[in-house]
């Protein structure tokens, strides 16, 4: 890979490029506005990635992570707040000279070129010579297994061929930011999976600052250094994925990642909460405002369940998910929940088995009761 010299702005092919060791650049975007007529896309987002740093973001359809992406691109201009690239604001230079690389979830592969051709496409603009061109470009579609796909077509490759073709022409100009805008949801669901990996690998090869945007939460929390959860346009929560499952700041958060069970409560003080018949405390300061009446959010991993004739429970169900079972029970008051069992555990609760199920004493996250 062309090394760049260091402390330096070369201009090549009239883009701007931060030049340095060839890794990615820290990106900052603060206090970013967009308005779209009456709908308030982005409130005041703010994010920092580091250098070489993937993050994703995640959230429903309108919670503003493809407005944040467009405009860090520059397809989209904020309505006030500034983006930042290697400490230099960008914010007014036009997209086709930030020196990023995108790919779409639609793959927007030139259908007249080949995908050598298509791979080399920006290296072309950039006024690169045709041996160094057809050299790098071929190179980059070894380096996503594609080098007996050079000479073929769009239409004559897979869906997952040509998106992996589209990353090897966002990788192929050596941008210090890749922008990734789901690029996975128009694949079936192996494919997805294994172009995830080798994208998460190359990301960590290449040392990229990625931003990526999913609805996806499997994807997001299996390919992220970390994950930005979005709500309203605003940043519910920004945390590695570990800690935003395990720990999440808001009701919101924890119920959109992963499962979540809903059992009524009742707030003892702003520290702690009786359910199930035990008073457990209350995670960080979600209690605040809340009336006494609430909702306690466990994971099907977080209940106690154990076979007991008069229990608290019947299980009406189980789904075998190989090392662990989800049982379903219904409590008294018709409130169903999912416990997380071993599986060699979950064989003795057939449905219809009387069952207590109870909440360990440790922290959890209440939100207002439905």
């Amino acid at each position: 890979m062309t090394t760049r010299a260091a402390a330096s702005t070369e201009a090549t092919g009239g883009v701007v490029r931060a030049t340095g060791a060839g890794a990615g650049a820290p990106v900052a975007l603060t206090g970013l506005s967009r308005h779209f007529g009456a709908v308030r896309a982005l409130d005041g987002l703010s994010l920092e990635i580091a250098p070489g740093e993937l993050v994703a973001l995640l959230g429903p359809s309108g919670c503003g992570k493809t407005t944040a992406l467009r405009i860090l691109a520059g397809f989209e201009a904020a309505d006030s707040g500034s983006v930042s690239v290697d400490g230099k604001d960008i914010s007014r230079i036009p997209a086709a000279r930030r020196d990023m690389g995108m790919v779409f979830q639609s793959y927007s592969l030139f259908p007249n070129m080949t995908a050598l051709d298509n791979v080399g496409f920006g290296l072309r603009m950039r006024k690169q010579r045709g041996s160094e061109r057809g050299r790098r470009a071929a190179e980059l579609l070894d380096m996503v297994g594609l080098t007996d796909q050079a000479k073929k077509y769009p239409h004559q490759m897979s869906g997952g061929q040509q998106q992996r073709v589209a990353l090897a022409r966002a990788l192929a100009i050596e941008p210090r930011v890749l922008l990734l805008d789901e690029p996975l949801s128009a694949l079936d669901a192996k494919v997805r999976l294994q172009l995830r990996e080798q994208i998460r690998a190359l990301q960590q090869r290449l040392g990229t600052t990625t931003l990526f945007v999913t609805h996806d939460q499997e994807e997001a929390l299996s390919m992220a250094d970390r994950v930005g959860v979005m709500k309203d346009g605003k940043l519910e929560q920004v945390a590695e994925p570990s800690k935003l499952y395990d720990q999440p700041a808001t009701a919101f958060v924890a119920e959109f990642v992963g499962t979540m069970n809903r059992i009524p409560g009742e707030l003892q003080d702003s520290s702690d909460v009786s359910a199930l018949g035990a008073v457990v405390p209350v995670h960080g300061e979600t209690a605040a405002g809340l009336p006494v009446d609430v909702d306690v959010l466990v994971r099907p991993e977080g209940l106690e369940i154990v076979v007991q004739a008069g229990g608290n429970g019947i299980v009406t169900s189980k789904t075998f998910l190989g090392s662990v079972t989800r049982v379903s029970v219904l409590l008294s008051g018709d409130v169903s929940v999912k416990v997380d069992q071993p599986s060699t555990v979950a064989a003795g609760m057939a449905p219809g088995t009387s069952v207590q199920v109870s909440l360990p004493p440790v922290p959890v996250i209440v939100a207002e009761r439905r």
